[in-house]
Parts: C-alpha cells; sequence; structure tokens
C-alpha cells in the first residue's frame, strides 16, 4: 500500500461510501450496495488495479493484511460489483428488484469496517 496518494483514495472513499449512505435513504438499494462496495474498493486499492475488494486485501504485504474475518466480508461485498447494474447478470427483471435494504445497509457495514481498517493502517504508516 503505497501512502504517496493514499489520503486522495480515503477521501474518495468516504464520499463514494456517503453516496451509499444517500441512496440507501432514497431506497435505491442496488446502488448503495454498488457505491458501498466501490468505497471499499478504493480504500483498499490506493495506487492498485482490480475490482476485488478481497483480492487487493489479500494482496497486501502481510504486515498490513487484515484478518480472515474481515477478507471474508470483502467476498461478500465483491458479490455486488456487476449485479447490481445490468439487467442480464440476472434471470429476469431489472437489478433493483434484487437488492433489499438490509444488503444495503450490510454492505455499508462491511464498506465502513473497511474504510476504517485502511484509514488506520495509513495513519500507522504516516506515524513512522
Amino acid at each position: 500500500m503505497l501512502v504517496r496518494r493514499a489520503r486522495d483514495w480515503l477521501d474518495q472513499a468516504l464520499r463514494d461510501l456517503n453516496h451509499a449512505k444517500s441512496d440507501l435513504d432514497g431506497e435505491y438499494y442496488e446502488w448503495a450496495c454498488f457505491s458501498a462496495q466501490q468505497a471499499a474498493e478504493k480504500a483498499v486499492g490506493i495506487d492498485a488495479w482490480g475490482y476485488s475488494v478481497w483480492i487487493l486485501l489479500d494482496n497486501l504485504p502481510e504486515d498490513l493484511k487484515p484478518s480472515e474475518e474481515l477478507i471474508d466480508e470483502a467476498r461478500e461485498i465483491d458479490r455486488f460489483y456487476i449485479p447490481t447494474r445490468y439487467p442480464n447478470a440476472h434471470a429476469a427483471g431489472p437489478p433493483y428488484v434484487y437488492y433489499m435494504k438490509r444488503d444495503a445497509k450490510r454492505t455499508i457495514e462491511i464498506a465502513s469496517k473497511i474504510i476504517k481498517y485502511c484509514e488506520d493502517k495509513i495513519k500507522e504508516i504516516e506515524s513512522k
């Protein structure tokens, strides 16, 4: 994890998380899930390429790698990257009919944990 632009990525991640919360309030649950996944991805993907939050977390150096529990939660939110946006990701119907308030809340909860983890690691590195 490179710290050079870490604050920029983290700031955008926090903004995306706020967007997810607005989508939750507006009952756009599919977009809340996607925005939360994006927030987590940006928090972890500092100077890295990829869309899978769990792979980004799992590929961190050992001294920065989170618990297996957090990596598993990242797997959970990665499921919202594509199907929340594309009708052909489901057998029938538009994406919004597949996502509920509990999905959005859970995804925001996990993204918040991942962002907090990254923020703490960035602070730790900056203090050295």
